[in-house]
């Protein structure tokens, strides 16, 4: 068992609203070839794509899973963004769906809950949904040189994460990365959103196997230090979890979200079909499958 701070954690509600669909004006996105379209993906309560479903495949732009939500205040939203943590348990408090709970899956440009089908199906636009928010200021007692971010005491705890007698961490993932596929949002801090790959090369995706990728993958990638934003280190790795869809924007595709970073080779990963946190946490997935 890895020993850790949790009892000396605060546990705070943090709240937000279902939010409507958005598009960029004026709608159109050029995709890799040039081409223009308009496409669905961010926001909103998305009914069909869930955290464990295909990464790939959607006729879709950086596609959210499950319900997205957001604060209307800014500084209100810093707060639902920094404080929540995945695998923090949240709750509908308002409209047809009220009482039901639900967890945190991933942050994207809102905050990714997955609620189950039924009460989905009963969400508004503007309902209130409610976040336990627990784990920021999560440290591992032994490993200090290892950063968490975003990651919550359940969701460590349901990761199978081994310590070995070297004085390091294996850790169970789906897929290792390699840092020169990682594209947008290098330059945005760890704690706060996402990075994307860049998933334009499809060749390169299939012979990498990166286009079997789920939502909801735990993955590796290496070379990676994420503690003070994001950059290359040789030796360092960082854990993330795959949050949102694929793009068809030029240096876009299925964003990851950091859970761990050591500046140093702390962490060692295995690959395991099986670790993705649908699985880890019992995500209720639809089973509809690539569109």
């Amino acid at each position: 068992m890895l020993r850790t701070n949790a009892d000396a954690l605060v546990e705070m509600a943090v709240a937000g609203n279902v939010s409507q669909p958005t598009l960029r004006h004026p709608g159109y996105i050029p995709d890799n070839d040039g081409r223009a379209v308009v496409l669905p993906g961010m926001s909103g309560v998305t009914y069909n794509v869930r955290c464990g479903d295909p990464a790939f495949g959607w006729a879709a732009d950086h596609v959210e899973p499950g319900v997205s939500i957001a604060a209307a205040d800014e500084r209100a939203d810093f707060a639902l963004h920094y404080l929540t943590c995945i695998g923090n348990e949240a709750v509908v408090t308002s409209g047809l769906a009220a009482g039901a709970r639900g967890i945190v899956t991933g942050e994207h440009a809102r905050l990714l809950v997955d609620v189950g089908d039924e009460a989905a199906d009963l969400l508004c636009a503007g309902d209130t949904i409610l976040i336990k928010a627990l784990g920021r200021g999560l440290v591992l007692t032994d490993y200090p040189e290892i950063e968490l971010k975003k990651m919550s005491p359940r969701l460590l705890g349901a990761m199978r994460i081994e310590p070995l007698a070297d004085g390091k961490l294996r850790v169970p993932v789906a897929m290792e990365l390699p840092i020169r596929i990682m594209g947008s949002g290098a330059e945005l801090n760890a704690e706060f959103v996402d990075q994307d790959l860049m998933s334009g090369d499809r060749a390169l995706m299939a012979e990498l196997g990166i286009d079997r990728m789920r939502l909801g993958d735990l993955v590796a990638i290496n070379h990676a230090d994420h503690r003070y934003g994001r950059s290359y280190r040789e030796g360092a790795v960082s854990i993330a979890l795959c949050i949102h869809g694929d793009s068809v924007m030029t240096g876009h595709g299925p964003g990851m979200l950091t859970l761990m970073t050591a500046p140093a080779a702390q962490i060692e990963w295995v690959v395991d079909d099986k670790a993705n946190i649908a699985e880890a946490l019992g995500v209720t997935r639809t089973g509809h499958g690539n569109a």
